[in-house]
């Protein structure tokens, strides 16, 4: 008996330095994510009494014309311990829509963060003007879970979180990739963020194809295009540009400091 207990604690033991052997984990490479909106249920959250003899047409216009779901496309450049998120620019080009053209709706940032120092460069394009916010990665309040699900070919566990407050998150990472990056500006998990859901605001982010490669340093750079400043200077601006907004400038805001 004793023997045979010596012989199967050896055994696990070795499959377990086997299996650590064997396993990889991706540190440098690709990854290709798509944005979804639910357009018609971001319209209808806008329509109010004092708008809807004008939005509840428009949106039925709308859904006669274009999808539930508007699809955008990004990659997630990564490499020592540093990320480069980039839109890339849809194969149509919009038919100048006023909901498609909203911000929530859009791709406008060029983000890059270095994770060892929590800082990042953040290119953000609000309306006709380009801005360069350089500081600190944004503070995010994650509780993990036990849910997992695959994505991409990776299991990730669940983590809900808050930001700016009031903006509930989920997100899904894979310790597989031991990077705490992510599209956009999110990240702070233990491992890469695969995907993400903001259910109030419609939206979602999952990646499609990650690709284990080799990427140089030069490649993950910050973006260098636009007025320097940095989250309270670009916040100070908006305040200013959409001070007699009221309600609609809310939407605007969330979006643009995402």
């Amino acid at each position: 008996m004793r023997y045979t207990l010596i012989s199967t604690i050896f055994m696990l033991l070795l499959s377990s330095s086997l299996f650590a052997q064997n396993a990889h984990f991706t540190s440098s490479g690709t990854i290709e994510f798509e944005k979804k909106i639910n357009m018609y249920a971001a319209i209808k959250k806008e329509i109010n009494k004092d708008n809807e003899a004008f939005l509840v047409p428009a949106l039925e216009a709308y859904k006669k014309g274009n999808p539930q779901f508007k699809t955008l496309k990004s990659t997630l450049t990564f490499t020592n311990n540093k990320t480069l998120f980039t839109p890339i620019d849809p194969e149509t080009t919009p038919g100048g829509n006023f909901f498609s053209n909203s911000p929530m709706a859009s791709q406008n940032n060029v983000i890059y963060t270095d994770l060892t120092s929590n800082t990042g460069v953040f290119q953000k394009k609000v309306f006709e003007e380009t801005f360069l916010v350089k500081d600190s990665t944004r503070r995010i309040k994650w509780k993990l879970t036990d849910e997992t699900r695959d994505i991409a070919g990776y299991t990730c566990r669940r983590a809900n979180g808050i930001m700016m407050d009031t903006i509930y998150v989920v997100a899904f990472y894979t310790t597989e990739i031991p990077v705490s990056g992510g599209p956009e500006s999110f990240s702070g998990l233990p491992g890469m963020i695969l995907g993400v859901a903001l259910p109030h605001e419609n939206v979602t982010w999952f990646a499609t194809k990650v690709t284990d490669n080799i990427i140089p340093a030069t490649v993950v750079v910050p973006p260098k295009k636009g007025k320097v400043t940095d989250n309270k200077g670009l916040f100070t601006t908006l305040q200013s540009v959409m001070k007699n907004w009221g309600d609609e400038a809310q939407p605007y805001l969330k979006a643009f400091l995402l």
